[in-house]
């Protein structure tokens, strides 16, 4: 934990590690910004330190032009912590409190609303709704400034009840109108980008049309890119994922399952942002939605998938520490964990093992309606997979929700219950919880069940990192 003179200390050096993991609001101007603003720092006595955007929106401050706080990536916190506050901003973050209201929060996290009301506001300084509502306007800025799309359009693809409140927002935050917000949209941001899987930003514009909205998945730190798409493109599976292109520049593409609607997805392994390596930088993605209202959920799984929110700087002090660790950190640094882009399509795809989870896909895939390239099906959901010799037992426990593997899922209930599961080794359940859950401590684990490394406590709560350093050592073929 950051006292508040050290955070002063980040904020004057400019220090990107720590966007993200809280901002600062100035009194004199009624603005708050991420630590590393290149405008003139304020004086100690005219700051003020806050965990979340949401909770400097809520003491009335308005986002920074210049520095765009709420486009940094999330805090790794969020996927570390497995208490009531850390799973709840993890489903806050899918976009839960926009299909299910708090008491639908509520009630995946066993307390009641009033319950969870007080935890977050006591520990984050807003609410679930504030903390819903800064996410939206975030995505609605996103689509202002990335589409074509009527305004109208936007405030309900963003998750707002009414164009009165999706003003109101966007006023109260921005400080502008959104007329004013697409206005200021940089000349040429997202021009062209959607050209791989066939469309541009005008696309966005027809009604009823798969819907191309380009973005930047920003990301801290160094970002070791190559080892994340070897690793994709080892597991893809032909009709619902592909990786394309030659290595150093590649693109991932997959299709989606989502609330509304399939979704097609395409990620960029290379992009001028990141070039610099060491400071951050962002990875270039399309997303086409059959819905627009989807979005949210969309980047958040491609966040995972990417694990975009880490805190390279922390993993690589921590294994780095370790000499049997310091030279694969040194020699990869930015290492990440990988998670899921579908919990339960994965937790299916590791019991069943590729070969077979391919031939499951083309046989039960669900067609999708508009196919690209490729990319022609949904990996079939677990009720389909019932009557399978060897997935049934799973995918009846998924169908059924005596295993739940969604973003706010305790995890050592959720390994508990997989290792139930007729069929579920340890192994194959530790790795479902590394990946489908995102966690980033589970201990390296042997085709044995037994531990792959002896002494992991000076890696934690880092492990996941460690496991996939060893991984490429141990098992260049994949985990």
């Amino acid at each position: 934990m950051m006292d508040e003179e050290t955070r002063y200390e980040a904020v004057s050096s400019r220090d990107a590690r720590f966007d993200g993991a809280f901002f600062f609001a100035v009194e004199t101007t009624g603005i708050y910004c991420r630590p590393s603003c290149p405008a003139v720092t304020p004086k100690r006595k005219n700051v003020r330190f806050y965990p979340t955007a949401a909770a400097a929106q809520g003491h009335g401050f308005r986002a920074c032009r210049r520095c765009r706080p709420d486009a940094v990536p999330g805090s790794a916190e969020w996927n570390v912590r497995a208490d009531v506050v850390g799973r709840a901003m993890r489903m806050i973050g899918d976009g839960v409190v926009d299909r299910e209201g708090v008491p639908g929060l509520a009630g995946r996290l066993g307390y009641s609303a009033r319950q969870v009301q007080r935890q977050l506001n006591a520990e984050l300084g807003a609410g679930p709704v504030a903390l819903a509502r800064a996410q939206r306007a975030h995505t609605a800025r996103l689509l202002l400034q990335t589409t074509e799309l009527p305004v109208t359009d936007i405030a309900f693809a963003a998750g707002f009840a009414s164009v009165r409140q999706f003003n109101d927002t966007v006023r109260q935050i921005y400080a502008r109108t959104p007329s004013g917000l697409r206005a200021e949209r940089a000349t040429g941001l997202g021009a062209g980008v959607g050209a791989a899987l066939g469309t541009g930003r005008g696309a966005a514009h027809t009604a009823g049309s798969l819907a191309g909205v380009p973005l930047r998945l920003a990301y801290r730190g160094p970002y070791a890119a190559a080892p994340v798409f070897d690793l994709l493109g080892r597991e893809a599976i032909p009709r619902i994922e592909e990786v394309t292109g030659e290595r150093g520049a590649r693109t991932y593409r997959r299709a989606l399952r989502l609330t509304h609607g399939p979704g097609l997805v395409a990620v960029d392994e290379t992009h001028p942002g990141g070039a610099g390596g060491g400071r951050g930088g962002w990875l270039e993605a399309r997303i086409h939605l059959t819905d627009l209202r989807d979005l949210t959920a969309a980047v958040q799984r491609l966040r995972r998938l990417f694990d975009l929110d880490a805190d390279p700087y922390a993993v690589d002090e921590r294994l780095g520490a370790d000499p049997r660790l310091a030279p694969l950190v040194a020699a990869t640094p930015g290492t990440r964990a990988p998670g899921a882009a579908d919990p339960e399509e994965y937790a299916l795809r590791t019991l069943l093992g590729p070969e077979r989870a391919a031939r499951i896909a083309e046989r039960y895939g669900q067609p999708v309606e508009r196919p690209c390239g490729g990319l022609t099906a949904l990996f079939p959901e677990p009720a389909a997979l019932r009557d399978d010799p060897l997935a049934g037992p799973l995918a009846t426990a998924l169908a059924d929700g005596t295993v739940r593997l969604d973003p706010g899922a305790d995890r050592e209930e959720a390994e508990r219950a997989l290792l139930a599961v007729r069929g579920v080794t340890p192994r194959v359940a530790g790795l479902i919880r590394m990946r489908a859950l995102a966690d980033p401590d589970v201990a390296p684990v042997g085709e044995d069940g037994r531990p792959g490394e002896a002494d992991q406590e000076p890696w934690r709560p880092w492990r996941s990192y460690a496991t996939h350093h060893l991984a490429a050592v141990t098992r260049p073929s994949g985990l």
